[in-house]
């Protein structure tokens, strides 16, 4: 693998705001903010106390734990690197690590290794693609990807196989690329048959990310029909959790409708804090996993919300089950990306910096 990919590192977080987490591992090497080795009896549990890290009854602002297989934290492995801090209310773990392995843990966290190689690929390309985009916006912050939705979901080493290593190595370097740069790489599960501009949910434009016909998907588990039944007062609870203050929440109707069927808004009807909130503020306060996409519709019974939809994800960039389609029908990951994501290229990433 060519030596400036392997030099590429990336900073995710895997823990945040924590009260204690455990380490463990062989051949662990714990180093404590100044760079000093120290001995620590393994499995740790390092606690938050007073905003400093106590382990073994003694307080440290950073402790970074390393091996050259796995650190496990909280019982999951991860290589690389495991450095523990307090840049707030409890304890921050960042895995930092070569980008390329980075990859290869992701794969089967996003999709399955066990798809058409060619959508492999393609969300290799897309997944350091992205990684790259938010290491570059977030250089200066403590870490430069979540391990959730949020970002890219990463569970560390746990699910790496061949097939993820194969698709990695195969396309070692490349990003996806507009007029020259690094482009915004959005994906999601699926789109429910036409992707969507990200205008649309975001407010900001791009020319490669307009939304393309999309039928490949519609046939996936992951675009059939789905149904939620939330209670209005732990769907209030959710929004006040968020920032978005109402009291005594009695309804919600749909709001404006863009022309791909998706909510763009949503009004709430509630004693205190009647308002509007677009849709994709409204699935993050209430849950990703419970408001899968924006398209659907409401009933209000009595005191709960039923909520009926389709597609799974924000429908931006790439559909993943879309690229597994259309790798069955034979496309390569250049013509499955260049669909999704109209206009771009590839090019490794060593030849645009």
């Amino acid at each position: 693998m060519d030596a400036a990919v392997l030099d590429e590192t990336i900073r995710v977080a895997i823990v945040k705001s924590a009260s204690e987490v455990t380490v463990s591992g062989d051949g662990i090497l714990v180093t404590n903010e100044s760079g000093e080795p120290l001995t620590v009896k393994l499995p740790a549990t390092v606690r938050y106390i007073r905003d400093r890290l106590q382990v073994e009854g003694k307080l440290y602002r950073r402790l970074s734990f390393s091996a050259s297989t796995a650190v496990y934290v909280n019982n999951k492995p991860y290589r690389g690197m495991a450095e523990l801090t307090v840049p707030e209310k409890g304890i921050l773990v960042v895995n930092q690590l070569p980008l390329e392995e980075y990859l290869v843990g992701l794969i089967n966290c996003e999709i399955s290794s066990a798809w058409p190689i060619e959508a492999v690929k393609a969300q290799a390309i897309i997944a350091r693609t992205y990684a790259l985009s938010r290491k570059m916006t977030r250089i200066t912050s403590p870490y430069h990807l979540e391990s959730s939705v949020i970002d890219q979901v990463y569970e560390g080493c746990m699910i790496e196989d061949s097939r993820a290593h194969r698709a990695v190595f195969d396309t070692q370097g490349e990003v996806l690329t507009f007029t020259g740069g690094i482009v915004q790489a959005f994906y999601h599960s699926s789109c429910g048959g036409h992707t969507e501009a990200a205008e649309n949910i975001w407010g900001n434009s791009f020319s490669y990310l307009k939304g393309v016909e999309c039928q490949y998907c519609l046939t996936s588990p992951s675009s059939t029909a789905w149904e939620y039944r939330l209670a209005l007062k732990e769907i209030e609870d959710r929004l006040n959790a968020a920032g978005q203050k109402v009291s005594g929440l009695s309804d919600i109707k749909p709001g404006t409708q863009n022309s791909r069927g998706r909510l763009k808004h949503l009004v709430l009807v509630a004693a205190k804090g009647s308002g509007t909130i677009t849709g994709e503020k409204f699935r993050k306060a209430v849950g990703y996993g419970f408001i899968k996409s924006t398209r659907f519709s409401m009933k209000n019974l009595k005191n709960e919300m039923i909520f009926s939809g389709s597609g799974n994800g924000h429908g931006v960039g790439l559909c993943q089950w879309g690229a597994k389609q259309r790798a069955l029908d034979g496309f390569a990951c250049g013509e499955i990306l260049s669909y999704y994501y109209p206009g771009t290229e590839l090019k490794k990433f060593f030849d645009i910096r």
